[in-house]
């Protein structure tokens, strides 16, 4: 672990942002959607942590419990080859009866954890929104027969902002954030994603924001977990299927798998990883991160 340099920093990242970028209209992102030079981008389904954990000194295991998971996520940007022009992300910690999209030009951060040290609850990250972004969104979803609205007053939780400090910890990349749907049906959270392939030949990245291990009394019972490497076993060879038809068939019915209910006793964190499936559309998936964090293995996936 790289230790801090003062109380502002922990393990490299700084706790706060830089100064607010301009509106996401006024950087590049065009209302007509019009196709990014590049070829079209990845999805990913990527681990947010616990809490703001990337963001102080963890003491409720070994101090680097998150490192590795810190690490992997400052690259990840990197990684790309290019800057997108903005990122919808769908995280775990936010459900609404239809899906419904951040849709302000400024979003505020929601501090939507508890207990934790009071700098975490003065973190900032400006990023702006993108109001056309998430009207495109609307109208993607519409288009497939999928009821959504935007909403102007909704801020950024932890399953987004988190990250994304340490993805993109300049602020720089427009973002928005898109809900589950209450009832967290798998199949209509992989149409979404199927509705939203468009937006990668835009330069959007697509990011599902949760874990694929989300068993909290599990975490904190200490010890290795063996459901979880008998649930992760499985969720690897759904999603890196050698078809997208047989990866969707297996994650619609993830419920069936080993330990399933032992690794997500409630799915919502693994939901996002549905959307982040179906955006990927006819490309393959695979494994690009894996840890054992506080007993649990998580993992991360690419589509395309």
């Amino acid at each position: 672990m790289v230790a801090p340099s003062g109380p502002e920093r922990f393990m490299g990242l700084s706790l706060h942002g830089t100064a607010r970028s301009a509106p996401a209209d006024a950087i590049g992102f065009e209302q007509n959607m019009e196709p990014a030079p590049s070829s079209s981008l990845p999805t990913f389904f990527l681990p947010h942590g616990g809490g703001p954990c990337f963001f102080m000194e963890w003491t409720m295991g070994p101090p680097d419990t998150w490192r590795k998971m810190a690490a992997w996520l400052g690259q990840l940007g990197a990684s790309l080859g290019t800057r997108p022009k903005a990122a919808v992300v769908i995280s775990g910690h936010w459900e609404a009866e239809d899906f419904t999209l951040t849709s302000g030009a400024h979003p505020p951060l929601l501090y939507d954890y508890s207990g934790f040290p009071p700098a975490t609850y003065a973190l900032e990250y400006p990023a702006p929104g993108s109001p056309a972004l998430a009207e495109r969104v609307v109208d993607l979803l519409g288009q497939a027969g999928i009821r959504a609205r935007s909403d102007a007053e909704r801020g950024f939780d932890h399953g987004v902002f988190i990250p994304f400090k340490v993805i993109y910890p300049q602020a720089d990349v427009p973002l928005v954030q898109l809900s589950l749907q209450a009832g967290l049906d798998p199949a209509t959270h992989l149409r979404a994603g199927r509705a939203l392939a468009p937006l990668r030949k835009a330069g959007v990245l697509i990011a599902g924001s949760g874990m694929s291990y989300h068993n909290m009394r599990g975490l904190m019972s200490g010890g290795v977990l063996a459901d979880s490497d008998r649930f992760d076993a499985w969720l690897t060879r759904a999603a890196c299927a050698p078809a997208a038809p047989a990866r969707e068939e297996m994650l619609e019915q993830w419920a069936l798998a080993p330990a399933a209910r032992s690794a997500h006793p409630r799915e919502e964190h693994l939901l996002p990883l549905m959307v982040a499936a179906g955006a990927g559309a006819e490309d393959l998936g695979r494994k690009v991160f894996t840890d054992r964090v506080l007993g649990a293995t998580v993992s991360a996936f690419r589509f395309g």
